[in-house]
């Protein structure tokens, strides 16, 4: 089988979320690679994270900047080879033309219909666009949970099959120099409420820090990049009156942030939507408390490990991370049952049934 996967996402200065999937379905698909198999790279420039690979690479003769507005109009750069059985879009950066006999593109959530507000304008009509063509000409869409599969099938009506794939999560191995990692980061040694992702409208970290407000004496640190929206965390703990105890310590590397994780009393994703958790499998890897919102996809994600509060609701979240870190905390042998739980999300497993999906399209 011939593939072709579009990495422009790691080539962005910010590679997020959708940069770490990337990188682990080419991962998964080369560590699952049978004889004969070809995976061909798709990018304008070579994905410094993949170097180690050294796959086959298709220079796209575009400038980075404006290849999303290139594609999105259906212009040329063409990718893909005429050999190859299917390019893979794993974001909704999708070729204009390409040359594979298939397509197949990744759809992470539905935010842009469901909770418009909460990204940039640009960034709905470009998503909005992007995923009406994928409905229209894709072969195969992917997706991370059943509910957002769901909701594709509901408000895109796609001629192709969409198919729900949950991602891996890549081991976080302990650095022995944990404590001195989150010393320099200057964290509370008796642990804290740890939210990890990047702070924009969507996650719901304004309501987190005002129910930090009834949580007393527990630090909440922020880990991740600040996003679009003007969501300042440091601002929100000020406002609150808590910004002695409220530490946004920006992007860090994965052994940080494994260090991080461990240091952590519980992890709180409060989300209005998403379409996976991947901080919730992370954290329960490490034997943390999570919390989440009610949103469907984390929901399906923390599968039935985490507890559960309504999205945007200060009172009970506050009363959540007070259980979580309190008397009637997780026992031990639930955190064990959801530690097995994040076990079973790997690169391996996912590019298995990505295999599969690709082989029903010949």
């Amino acid at each position: 089988m011939r593939i072709d996967v579009v990495v422009q996402q790691l080539c962005a200065p910010v590679p997020g979320g959708t940069g770490r999937y990337t990188e682990g379905l080419v991962r998964g698909l080369v560590a699952t690679a049978s004889t004969g198999d070809v995976l061909n790279a798709v990018s304008t420039v070579q994905a410094p994270a993949l170097a180690d690979l050294q796959l086959p690479w298709q220079r796209l003769a575009a400038p980075p900047a404006a290849l999303a507005r290139l594609w999105e109009r259906g212009w040329p750069p063409i990718a893909g080879s005429a050999r190859s059985d299917a390019i893979h879009a794993p974001t909704l950066l999708i070729p204009g033309r390409w040359r594979a006999r298939h397509l197949a593109v990744t759809i992470h959530d539905v935010v842009p219909w469901t909770h418009p507000e909460t990204l940039t304008p640009r960034g709905v009509a470009f998503h909005r666009r992007m995923a009406a063509r994928a409905a229209r000409q894709a072969d195969l869409i992917v997706t991370p949970t059943e509910a957002v599969a769901s909701q594709v099938r509901e408000m895109l009506d796609p001629s192709g099959s969409v198919v729900a794939i949950p991602p891996g999560c890549a081991p976080l191995p302990l650095p022995p120099d944990a404590p001195r990692r989150r010393h320099a980061l200057g964290l509370p040694t008796d642990g804290y409420a740890l939210f990890v992702g990047t702070a924009e409208p969507r996650k719901g970290l304004d309501v987190l820090v005002s129910a930090m407000v009834n949580v007393p004496d527990l630090s909440l640190v922020h880990v991740g990049p600040r996003g679009w929206g003007g969501v300042d965390v440091a601002e929100l703990a000020a406002r609150a009156g808590i910004a002695h105890r409220v530490l946004p310590v920006g992007t860090v590397d994965d052994a940080t942030l494994s260090a991080v994780y461990a240091g952590a009393t519980c992890v709180v994703m409060p989300s209005l939507a998403e379409g996976f958790g991947l901080p919730v499998i992370e954290a329960m890897a490490a034997g943390i408390p999570v919390i989440t919102s009610d949103d469907p996809a984390l929901v399906e994600s923390g599968g039935g490990h985490a507890l559960v509060v309504a999205a945007g609701e200060r009172e009970p979240l506050a009363a959540a991370v007070r259980q979580a870190t309190g008397p009637d905390r997780l026992t031990p042998a639930q955190l064990e049952r959801a530690r097995a739980h994040a076990a079973g999300f790997t690169w391996a497993d996912f590019a298995l049934k990505l295999r599969r999906a690709y082989s029903a399209l010949s």
